[in-house]
């Protein structure tokens, strides 16, 4: 398994700053739910400090935690494809500080710049496909457990 990639400092030097003229600081209390499954996907966030938990309804009294996400993670990647709708929710698992951007003005400097464009899909796909792998390996380390105990 690889090591997971940050997107910031996947970013080249020149695309990072000016993707970085778009951050806004923010923070979000312990046990705040940042956006719910289903709900719209208008920005995304890199962890500066904390942990982010990406939880799943699997019923209306259970909620799976499927990734933990911390310092310099992407959290949130539903912004970039249509119809725009969180596949997950976030809630803060600690205190969280983050660089939050918004994602019409996020996609307004990748149509200006169509090689930061690029490059930020990219990332973003690379991000996607390690999180896959490390879910898949997940699911299957608890199925084999699970079969085990059948």
């Amino acid at each position: 398994m690889t090591k997971a990639t940050k997107l910031l400092t996947a970013l080249p030097p020149p695309q990072r700053q000016r993707l970085m003229t778009l951050a806004r600081e923010v923070s979000f209390p312990e046990d705040t739910r940042i956006f719910e499954a289903g709900g719209t996907a208008d920005r995304f966030w890199v962890i500066r400090s904390g942990a982010v938990s990406l939880v799943q309804q699997v019923t209306s009294l259970r909620r799976v935690t499927v990734a933990s996400l911390g310092a310099g993670d992407l959290l949130g990647w539903s912004w970039l494809f249509p119809p725009y709708r969180w596949d997950f929710g976030a809630e803060a698992f600690s205190p969280v500080r983050a660089y939050e951007f918004e994602a019409r003005t996020v996609l307004k400097l990748c149509e200006e710049d169509p090689a930061l464009g690029l490059t930020l899909v990219r990332i973003v796909a690379e991000i996607l496909a390690h999180r896959l792998e490390t879910t898949r390996g997940k699911l299957m380390e608890q199925y084999g457990t699970h079969r085990r105990v059948l």
